[in-house]
Formats: C-alpha cells, structure tokens, sequence
C-alpha cells in the first residue's frame, strides 16, 4: 500500500544518513505511525532495534499489529509492543512499539539503549511528561554515550522549529499527507442539558441527517461516556466504548467494523484523537470538552478538571472523520467559539506533580532536572514542593541524592507515594498486599468504583477477564521486586485483619491524608495535613471514626473523597502513637489582654486534646509580638507617657517615634514585661521611665530646652504644654494670669508662638491667639464689655498688658496689697 508519506520517506533516510537528528511532520493519515520504523530496518546504521514511542497504551497495541498486519506477519515477531498491562515480543522483534512510560524506564536503566538504533517519538505535539523527559534523557544519553543513535520526532500538529532547534538544529521534513473532504458543521450546545444528555441529543440528530457511516463521539470521561451509552439504548446500532479502563480485547472491538455488520457509534475520551485509525468512522461528534490532570501544589495532590478542549485537538478529533474517505464533524459549540479556545494543550510538565520525575532525575545521576534539555522546563515551585516530599518519604538526602530507599522506590514502575508503601509493606511481610493495594490506585476501574477500597480489592481478586488477570500478574512482579531482600518476618502485622492491614498500608502511603470525621453526618472530614475533604453521607463509610484516604478530587478545601478504609481504634492509638506529638502553644488574646498558653496532642493538624499550660509559653516574648503585630497603641500608655513623646517629636528627637521604638522593641520592652502575661500587669510609670532612659543626658537638656513641659504665666502659675494639639503646642489658662505680658510666648528652636487658650474666671473659653499683643489692642475692648458684667469681682483693666497679672478677685488683691 502506498502511504503519503512515503514520498518523503527518502528524504528523512538521507537526513538520518548524514546526522543523527530529525524531525518529521505529516497530518493524520499520512502513514508515519506505521510507515516510518520498518523503513528504518535496512539502513546500514540500523542494526538494532527501533522503538516506536506511542503516547498511549491502545495506540501502542494497534499500531503494532496494523504494522505486523502490513508486513503479513504475527506481531511478537518482528514487529512487537509492549505496555504496562500487556506486552507481545521476543528475541527476533526489530520494531517495538511502547509506551513513553515503558521507555522512561528502560533508558534510566540502561542509559546507553544497547541494542537499540533508533527512537522515533510519536505524537511529541501532546507534550506529555512522559515524552518531554524520554526525549532529554535520550538526547544526554546520544551526547554522552550514543552519538550514533538515531532520534526523530514525529507529530502531525508540530512546533517544528523548536523541536529541531532542541535537537540540535535538526532538519526538518514535511509530509503533504493525503487530503479527503471534511465538512465542519456547529450546531450548538444546550446549556440546560448535562453533556451526556446533549451528545444523545447530537448522536440522534446524526442519525437522522447522516444515512451511512459509523460515529465517533469523544467525551470527557467514562462516566459521561457511560451514562451516554444508557441515554442511547434501544437504538438499532453498536455502541462501544473507548477509553483505558477496558480490556484490550474491548478496546480492539471498538476500532475494527461490527463483526454483525452493525453501523456502529464509538464513545471515546482523548484516548482517540491521535494515533489511531478506527475503521468505518465518516463523523465525528466532538463534545469539545477535556479532562486534563491539574496538580495542587499546597495541596499535594492532582485533581481532574473537565475543560474546553483545545483548537488543536479539535482539529484532530474531526480529522478521525476524514481518515479512510470524505467525512463530517458535529461540533458541539458555536463557530465563533472556536477562537475562545487555546491554540494547543498546555505541556503537561508546567501543571503536574514532578515528584516522580525528580525521582527520575536523582535516578539517572541529575539531582536539578532543571539542567536537561526541555522545551518548556520544570516550574521551580513545584519542583521545590516534590524535593521536599521526597525529603520527607526518606527516598532523597540532602543533597537530592537518592538514598537506599530511594533507590528500592526508583526501581518500581508507580508515583513515588505508592512505591514507598510497596517497600514498606515488604518489610512487614505484606508486599502481595502491599502490591496489589498499588495496582488499584494506580489502574482506574479495578474493581468497581466503590469508596471502600478493601471492598474493591475484595472485588478485584475475585474478577476474571485478561484486564483483572494481567493486574494481578503485574501486582505479583512487584511484590516479588519489593521482598527481595527484604526479612518479612513480622508475624504480628501478617497475621492482623485485612481491612486494617490495608489503612495501615494506605496511611504509610499518604500519612497526610489520614484523616478524623467532624461533622456528625459524615460528610466533612479534617486530615493529619490540615486539608478538608468531604464524603457522600450515604456512604458507609460516613460512620467511620477515622479513615485512611487513598485518593480525592476536586479542590482545595472541598475535594471528594473517591477511596479510603476504616481505621479503627486499636490501629489510629498505633498510629497515634508512632506520628502524634505533643505541642505547647500560646497565643495573645487581644480580646482579654491575656497570653493564653495550652497543651496540645496532636496528629499533625488534628488536635487530639488541649488543656491550659500554666507554665508554658514564653509569655514576654508573645506580648513583645504582639506590639509588632499591632502597634504601640497596644500598651497602657498615660497621658504622661503621651505627652513625653509628643515633646520629644515636637523638639526633633526620634529615639521616641513610631519606627523607633518598634525598631528597637527588644531593648527596652521585654524588662517591663518578665513575668508578666498582660500589658495591663505593667506598673504605672515604668514605661514613661523606659521612655526616659532611651533619651540619654544631651537629648534631656534639648527637651527641656525646646519642649519645655510646662509654661510659667506672669501670675506664677504652672500649665502643661499640649504639644499634640492639633493647632500646635497650646496653654490653656485664665486671662487674668497673662496681664502685663506684652509680647507673646514662644517655645522650640524657630521661636514658634504657643497657642495661647484664654479662659474666663470660670475656666469657660473667651478667646485662641497666637499674637497676644494684637489680642490685646483689639478684641479686648469687646471681651471687657462681656466679662465685667459676668464677673464684676475680678479686675478688667483697659490696657491688660500694663496690669499686674493677677489669679485673685479685686477684693483679695486689695487685702492683699493692705497687708
């Protein structure tokens, strides 16, 4: 059969001939998926193997067999594959197809590929983790070790500059592919209808308009993928779903034509988009909706989101339609809507956990991932959060070297947290349970979807089917990988319950996740990492104590618990025992003017217990911050202390502001407070006498000198300075006590005039003046007028400022003067 891309074929062979780097783009259906790696087979730099790099297990399968199917073969010969959960090749295989996981793995094994002539990455456009760093370490492996390793990167939907320019300036060669009509119709969604309700809606609407061809539909996920198949029975065609839950066997009878000759409708997630030809498929109904992996870097931990899909993905899910011949694709959005869309999926490794790649990365001898060569490279906050994880799980030192356990969680194929409770649980003789508990967590539909996950692990070890045989064949690999080694003679921890064994295998993995009940319905729930997590009240789970929880969706502070297991008392007063710790802690409480000091036991964020701690706290330093926290205002300050600083502010002296004595907190409030659990406790005086011994002799004699305290009326009475008054420093005094002062009193360094208050004999304003002589001369003839008729026993003379000043009535001057 000739494909299109064999036109271009010799053209990628000479740039292979001459380098070692290539980068090829065909559209869909051009043949480079099962074209490209036979081709490669007799070049005279191949004398091994080719791996073909597939984004997906089912593409990986199918596109082995179509390979061995156009060479008139049996795939496991020449032509093999090989996944996690199945795998067909031998001694003679030149051409294996794997997955890019499957390849991480090996590479980090065997750094130098032996045995192994060419990688070709397929479908890198998906940036996919898994792909990005396979094709780093394949090009450090080709720098340090390989130079005649071949390399190309392969995609229809292709940033080829960057990829070429990545692989060192890598020539890059397009294919025309082969072009079949496809027409594109928008026919809308219906806000008020769940997806699933809608797609039914759209796949009826299709029959009716589209007399012949098989359907395929893409949805976000399986439940919507079920729950569409339910809407649709009764109708007289083949519907079968697509997605990775399924057996192989399943999933092959989904892209090959129905053996009953059946029109035939195929509900699929993303796992359709690329890579596969499914037979028979004219049109395509594209829900334009993704669920894509979002990590929750404070959390810790990854949660689906379904979202709008991309413009590129769109355009490789319509072109499935046009694949074999003229198709059509039903979208289910507007036209316009299309430009709202993101141009292409973001890389996977700028929003996912990269605690496994960091494992990775120590693995293969680089401890700063950072230092490879990435399109887009690791963001440093997450990998900053994955180190410390690590740090913690005891597999990374502190240099970011794995450590001997590290290396034992390295060596199994699982995210870092569950390798660590496989290991863990060889250790206590459990790794069979330990193994399988692994396999459930990390292979979705494994038992049914019930939250009680040793419920689901009851239900898996009794399923048939190749899905659930091959499972626990893997499951046994790893027990056996994670016991060598190990002693496994704790017959005590052997011999427990299951139910328990399993939450103390399920706390070991995510000992933040175990977490206490705190409503009385069941539905909220605290961890031991202070996350909230929150279970269907009807589950019966809902009357446990205290779960173990496996795996959660959604967001912070409302995610859904999805697997867990009762832990009961016996093994949380264990557990208790072996992580809890006691806390002492206090606190200020502003409310009461308290330090408040208690005793905790606690389980990580969940306190177990408190009681009030006479002795505990350091109740001096508290109350010091909390005058950092809230200002000096907090402290009982008098009027005396008050009026000491305003005089130290008005004459220039700033040992006394604000930032002062905040910067220099240490030096003289702890003295005031020793011993002391209340500002209130401090004596009266002792913090204007603090005050007093910051201001050293010098800065006292320029207080008193520019910011006297008090003033000394020509009546001999005293009267304190108000220098925080608004209008400025300012004396309040009766008038009588200012006669025969004829020039007005001034204070400070630029000779600034009081603010002078004058008050009747009765201490009731009369008038405010900063010109006392002019006050004299003007005003005073009024006032007289007034205040010889209100107060006839006190003098009022004409000229104020040539009487004597007086404080006294007429008639006790008099007696005065006769004495």
């Amino acid at each position: 059969m000739t494909l299109p891309i064999h036109a271009v074929l010799a053209d990628l062979l000479a740039a292979l001939q001459d380098g070692s780097n290539a980068v090829l783009i065909a559209p869909p259906g051009a043949g480079k998926t099962t074209a490209v790696a036979p081709a490669l087979l007799d070049q005279p730099w191949c004398d091994g193997q080719v791996l073909l790099l597939s984004p997906r297990r089912i593409a990986a399968r199918a596109a082995a067999e179509r390979i061995a199917e156009m060479g008139r073969e049996t795939v496991g010969r020449t032509i093999g594959y090989a996944t996690r959960m199945d795998a067909r090749h031998g001694p003679e295989t030149r051409v294996l197809v794997l997955t890019e996981g499957i390849f991480r793995n090996r590479i980090i094994a065997d750094p130098e590929l032996s045995g192994v002539s060419a990688v070709l990455f397929d479908e890198v456009h998906e940036r996919s983790l898994d792909s990005d760093f396979g094709l780093a370490l394949a090009l450090e492996a080709q720098a340090a070790f390989r130079p005649d390793l071949r390399l190309v990167a392969m995609s229809a939907t292709l940033d080829g500059e960057r990829f070429a320019a990545l692989m060192g300036d890598a020539p890059t060669i397009a294919s025309e592919g082969r072009s079949h009509p496809l027409t594109l119709r928008h026919i809308g969604r219906d806000a008020t209808l769940r997806i699933e309700d809608d797609m039914a809606r759209a796949v009826r609407r299709v029959l009716s308009d589209e007399p012949a061809g098989d359907i395929l539909a893409f949805l976000p996920g399986v439940r919507e993928i079920e729950r569409t198949a339910e809407c649709l029975e009764g109708l007289s065609l083949a519907i079968l779903p697509l997605h990775g839950q399924l057996d192989p066997a399943q999933q092959r009878a989904a892209l090959r034509p129905d053996p009953q000759g059946r029109r035939k409708l195929v509900l699929a997630t993303s796992i359709a988009e690329t890579s596969l030809t499914i037979d028979g498929i004219r049109i395509v109904i594209d829900s334009g909706l993704a669920r894509r992996a979002r990590f929750d870097i404070a959390a810790g931990t990854s949660r689906l989101v379904t979202e709008r899909a991309s413009q590129a993905a769109a355009t490789q899910r319509a072109g499935r339609a046009a694949r074999q011949g003229a198709g059509v694709a039903y979208r289910l959005w507007e036209e316009a809507a299309t430009g709202g869309m993101a141009r292409f999926d973001p890389p996977e490794i700028s929003d996912t956990d990269l605690a496994p790649l960091l494992l990775d990365c120590a693995a293969w001898g680089e401890s700063d991932p950072q230092r490879l060569a990435w399109l887009d490279p690791p963001p440093a906050p997450a990998l900053a959060e994955a180190r410390s994880r690590l740090t913690r799980m005891g597999a990374l030192d502190a240099g970011g070297g794995l450590t001997e356990h590290g290396h034992s969680i390295a060596g199994l194929p699982l995210p870092p947290a569950i390798a660590h409770m496989v290991i863990a649980g060889a250790e206590t003789g459990q790794a069979a349970l330990a193994a399988e508990l692994a396999m459930l967590l990390s292979e979705r539909g494994l038992g049914g979807r019930d939250v009680d996950l040793s419920q689901r692990h009851a239900r898996w070890m009794r399923e048939k089917g190749q899905r659930a045989d091959a499972a626990r064949a893997i499951a046994r690999r790893w027990a056996k990988q994670a016991a060598e080694g190990k002693a496994g003679t704790h017959s005590a921890t052997i011999t427990e319950d299951r139910s328990v064994a399993i939450a103390r295998l399920i706390a070991t993995a995510f000992p933040d996740r175990v977490a206490r009940r705190r409503s009385g319905s069941g539905e909220e729930w605290q961890s031991v990492g202070g996350r909230g997590y929150r279970l269907d009240p009807a589950s019966p789970l809902a009357s446990s104590q205290w779960l173990a929880i496996a795996d959660v969706q959604g967001a912070a502070g409302g995610a859904r618990i999805l697997s867990a297991v009762p832990m009961n008392e016996a093994l949380i007063d264990a557990w208790i025992a072996d992580h809890g710790n006691t806390r002492r802690t206090a606190r200020y409480d502003a409310s009461n003017d308290r330090v408040e000091a208690m005793r905790e036991r606690r389980l990580g964020s969940i306190i177990l217990s408190r009681a009030p701690d006479p002795e505990g706290g350091d109740s001096a330093a508290l109350l010091v911050e909390a005058v950092r926290d809230s200002g000096l205002a907090v402290l009982p300050w008098t009027d005396g202390d008050r009026h000491l600083r305003a005089r130290a502010a008005f004459a220039g002296i700033e040992v006394l502001d604000d930032d002062a004595l905040l910067a220099n907190l240490e030096d003289w409030l702890p003295p005031l407070l020793s011993g002391r659990r209340r500002f209130s406790d401090i004596p009266n005086g002792a913090l204007g006498q603090a005050l007093l011994n910051l201001i050293d002799w010098d800065q006292r004699q320029t207080l008193d000198r520019l910011a006297p305290a008090e003033y000394r009326t020509p009546a001999g009475s005293n009267h304190v300075i108000d220098y925080a008054a608004e209008a400025g420093p300012t004396v309040t005094a009766r008038v009588q006590a200012f006669f025969g002062l004829d020039q007005h009193p001034v204070v400070g360094s630029g000779a600034v005039p009081l603010v002078l208050s004058l008050a009747s004999p009765a201490g009731r304003p009369i008038q405010t003046t900063r010109d006392l002589p002019a006050f004299w001369r003007g005003s005073w003839a009024d006032v007289v007028k007034e205040m010889r008729g209100r107060y006839p026993k006190h003098p009022w003379p004409d000229a104020p400022w040539e009487a004597a000043a007086t404080l006294r009535t007429k008639a006790a001057d008099a007696r005065r003067s006769g004495n």
